[in-house]
């Protein structure tokens, strides 16, 4: 009998250390970069106030608009690919901040389509100065990045910056930070 006490509790000190135990990433696979919040000063609101105001500056509202390509506009035989159009995703924009991520700072601005917030949000990063500007769109299931500006900015170095950035700004697992009514 006390065999039988000793093997359930070797067995289940087993299944203890095997839930606590990490597997490692395939090698090659890069190391999300550090991201923190920074108290919002002047450097966030540079192109303005809002996500609206940020769109109808002249320095970087067509850069916005470069970054989202033929995605700005809703999907037609000569537009994007996302239904709505990324234009539609700052119509309820939410607060303007900064962040820090792998030593950088980032202008933050996040936003959502009226009404399906839960499912259809964006956040933009713009680099201090404006040369570089990522973005992840959530379109209800599906995920898009978009990368734009000069020093590397493609495709795989979107995903785990703007991605870094969203968890510093949303750590509980909330979508979003809440957007503006």
């Amino acid at each position: 009998m006390r065999h039988v006490r000793a093997r359930g509790w070797l067995s289940c000190l087993a299944l203890l250390i095997a839930a606590g135990c990490t597997i490692a990433s395939p090698r090659g696979t890069p190391v999300p970069p550090s991201a923190q919040v920074l108290p919002t000063d002047a450097r966030a609101l540079a192109y303005g106030r809002t996500a609206a105001e940020m769109l109808q500056n002249p320095d970087i509202g067509d850069k916005v608009r470069a970054l989202f390509g033929r995605d700005w506009m809703p999907a037609t035989p000569t537009g994007g690919q996302l239904a709505r159009g990324a234009a539609a995703y700052f119509d309820r924009g939410g607060p303007v901040g900064m962040l820090r991520v792998g030593g950088r700072d980032y202008i933050a601005v996040s936003g959502c389509v009226p009404g399906e917030c839960d499912s259809r949000h964006v956040l933009l990063l713009i680099e201090n100065g404006g040369a570089r500007l990522l973005a992840r769109l959530d379109e209800g299931g599906f995920v898009h990045y978009y990368g734009y500006g000069s020093e590397g900015v493609m495709k795989d170095t979107a995903p785990p910056i703007v991605d870094s950035g969203l968890r510093a700004l949303c750590p509980l697992g909330n979508p979003y930070p809440r957007a503006r009514s």
